[in-house]
C-alpha cells in the first residue's frame, strides 16, 4: 500500500511538472497603422486653416484627443490639433474635399455633448500667447534683443505680468 501511494505521488508530481510551466509567451498583436500614415495629400490642393471652439469637452485624453483623431482621419485633412485648455480646434484641410459643415458634423458625431462655435478661417493658428505677444510689440518696439527682454520684464501691463 505504501508503494502504491509513492507511485501515485510520483505520477502526480510528474504531471504537475510537465503541465505547469511558468513560461509566459508574449502575445503579438498586429495593429494596422497604414491607413493613418499613408494618407495621400494633394500638393496642388488649396489648403485652408480653420479654428473653432468646441464646448462640452470634459477631459484632455478622452475628449480632446478623440476629437482630434476623428478630424485627422477625415479625407482631405492635412493636420488637426485640439487644445483642451483653450477648447479650441485648429484644422488645416483641402477645401475641395472638406467643408466647415463636415468638420462640425465630425465633431458632433463623436458625442452629442460637443458643440462647435466660432468657426473661422485663419491665416495662421493662434498660439495662446497673443496678449503677451501684443504687449511685447507695444512696449518693446524699436529696441535691441537685450532691451526687448528687459522691456518685457519691466512691462506694467496686466498681460505681461501673467507671462502668458
Amino acid at each position: 500500500m505504501k508503494t502504491l501511494k509513492n507511485i501515485m505521488a510520483l505520477a502526480i508530481m510528474v504531471l504537475i511538472t510537465l503541465n505547469c510551466k511558468n513560461e509566459v509567451k508574449p502575445e503579438v498583436k498586429t495593429v494596422d497603422v497604414a491607413s493613418e500614415t499613408s494618407k495621400t495629400l494633394d500638393p496642388n490642393a488649396n489648403y485652408t486653416k480653420a479654428e473653432f471652439k468646441i464646448d462640452g469637452m470634459t477631459c484632455e485624453i478622452g475628449c480632446a484627443k478623440t476629437i482630434e483623431k476623428k478630424i485627422a482621419k477625415m479625407e482631405g485633412v492635412k493636420s488637426a490639433k485640439v487644445d483642451f485648455d483653450r477648447k479650441l480646434a485648429m484644422v488645416e484641410y483641402n477645401d475641395a474635399k472638406v467643408t466647415t459643415t463636415s468638420l462640425e458634423e465630425t465633431v458632433t458625431k463623436v458625442a452629442d455633448i460637443y458643440k462647435v462655435s466660432d468657426m473661422k478661417s485663419v491665416d495662421d493658428f493662434s498660439t495662446g500667447k497673443k496678449c503677451a505677444d501684443d504687449c511685447k510689440k507695444e512696449c518693446c518696439a524699436d529696441k535691441t534683443e537685450v532691451e526687448k527682454k528687459a522691456c518685457a520684464e519691466d512691462c506694467k501691463k496686466a498681460c505681461c505680468a501673467q507671462k502668458a
